[in-house]
């Protein structure tokens, strides 16, 4: 039998290497449970936060709705100011597609009809 000192010089190097690195260890382990712990709360308000509408998201996309909305009403009076003059010129097609421009503009001016 070996005595009881030369035992403890016969460990394997692997093992000796985990207990002194346990210590260390340690630490890595409680934060990594702390950061499970925690990731459901997170994920949780990430949702949240992607569900609502800020106050700024809202202003943008106002103001967005509001200028298209602007402009297609640009666009329908030029269209309507061309046929009024293809209309003057004699076009009897251009009259009606004026009238048509006009009652189109009529109906997007209307209050129940704007986006914002």
């Amino acid at each position: 039998m070996r005595p009881l000192g030369a035992m403890s010089r016969t460990l394997p190097p692997a093992p000796l290497l985990v207990l002194t690195l346990l210590p260390l260890l340690g630490g890595c382990i409680a934060k990594t449970a702390v950061d499970v712990a925690t990731l459901p709360v997170r994920a949780a308000s990430q949702g949240v936060d992607w569900a609502t509408t800020s106050q700024s998201e809202a202003d943008e996309k106002r103001g967005r709705a509001m200028r298209e909305h602007e402009e297609k009403l640009r666009d329908l009076q030029r269209r309507y100011e061309k046929h009024l003059r293809k209309c003057d010129e004699g076009s009897q097609s251009a009259c009606l597609d004026a009238r048509d421009d006009y009652a189109q503009m009529q109906i997007l001016q209307a209050p129940q009809n704007r986006p914002y």
